[in-house]
């Protein structure tokens, strides 16, 4: 494209050259002996004018298509980072019962279980441990709320509403599920009981 365009070029200034025109385009006055007729010149101008306007519309094909090459490029790099960030939420969507199975394991046991059970408890603490890390590492990040908060239906889901004493209508009374963001993005709402107290 530009090989062409640097081609037309070198053809336009040769018949302004002819012509009797500068690099500019100005008239300038012609040589002794020259016998250029009227109809040359006319011919020359028409020249002149369609490789004028084909260099125009090669540099507007040119222009487009780097115009276009570089749309091109925007997207692809942002879809390649919305695949980096977001390609792997199915996979960690499906993970989230085992990080709900480890904590329910850890809620539960008492205290005769841990000191009869010392090294079965500390591998799934361990386990824990380990599993919020490698969530951390993938920006996944746990929504977890508590009694009193005020419920917010962007990263809240509301399982049960019930009027509670000494609350406002939209408390948070009860937590059932830790929610998780992936990002800037809701990969699961927590789970919460909120309060239909009337405001006072």
């Amino acid at each position: 494209m530009t090989k062409q365009q640097d081609d037309i070029d070198s053809q336009i200034e040769e018949l302004l050259a002819q012509e009797g025109y500068g690099e500019a385009g100005e008239a300038i006055a012609p040589e002794a002996g020259e016998g250029e007729t009227v109809t040359d010149s006319a011919d020359l101008r028409d020249e002149l004018e369609a490789l004028r306007a084909e260099r125009d519309q090669f540099r507007d094909r040119f222009m487009r298509a780097l115009a276009d090459a570089e749309n091109a490029r925007k997207r692809s790099e942002r879809d390649r980072k919305e695949a980096e960030n977001y390609g792997g939420s199915k996979l960690s969507r499906d993970m989230l019962p085992v990080y709900d199975n480890l904590k329910r394991a850890l809620e539960v046991v008492t205290d005769e279980q841990r000191a009869a059970n010392p090294a079965l408890l500390e591998g799934i603490e361990l386990t824990m441990r380990e599993l919020i890390s490698v969530f951390a590492k993938h920006g996944i990040e746990a929504i977890a709320p508590e009694v009193g908060d005020r419920f917010d239906p962007k990263i809240h889901q509301a399982m049960f509403e019930a009027p509670v004493p000494n609350t406002r209508a939209g408390d948070i009374i009860q937590v059932m599920n830790t929610g998780f963001m992936l990002h800037d993005r809701l990969l699961r709402a927590a789970q919460v009981g909120v309060s239909s107290t009337p405001k006072s």
